[in-house]
C-alpha cells in the first residue's frame, strides 16, 4: 500500500512520490503494462501467465534501479507476483539512505 511513509522514504532517496513504487500504484502501473483491469493483477497471480513479458520487467528493473532501488532482474523472474515485487521494493525503500 502506498501511505504517507513510503511516500516519505521515496523522497528522501530521490524518487518522484507519483512513481509506482508499492501498493496500488504498482498494481496499476503492471495492469497497464498487461493491457487487463487492476484488478485483474490479484496477489498471487503469475504476471508473466497474465502477460507480462521480459522486455517490459527489463524496463521495470531499469526504471528502479534508476531511482536508487538495489533490484535485479532475478528477483523479478524468480518470483513474478505482485506480492513478491510488492514486497521487494518495499524493502528497498525501509533501506536507510547514505
Amino acid at each position: 500500500m502506498t501511505d504517507s511513509t513510503t511516500t516519505h522514504t521515496a523522497r528522501q532517496k530521490g524518487v518522484a512520490a507519483t512513481a509506482p513504487l508499492t501498493g496500488e500504484d504498482l498494481r496499476a502501473a503492471l495492469a497497464e503494462l498487461i493491457g487487463v483491469s487492476p484488478t485483474e493483477v490479484e496477489d498471487h497471480a503469475n504476471l508473466i501467465h497474465l502477460g507480462l513479458g521480459s522486455l517490459e520487467m527489463m524496463r521495470l528493473v531499469t526504471k528502479w534501479r534508476r531511482a536508487g532501488l538495489a533490484v535485479a532482474f532475478g528477483e523479478l523472474t524468480g518470483t513474478p507476483t505482485f506480492a513478491a515485487w510488492n514486497e521487494r521494493i518495499a524493502q528497498e525503500l525501509a533501506k536507510p539512505t547514505a
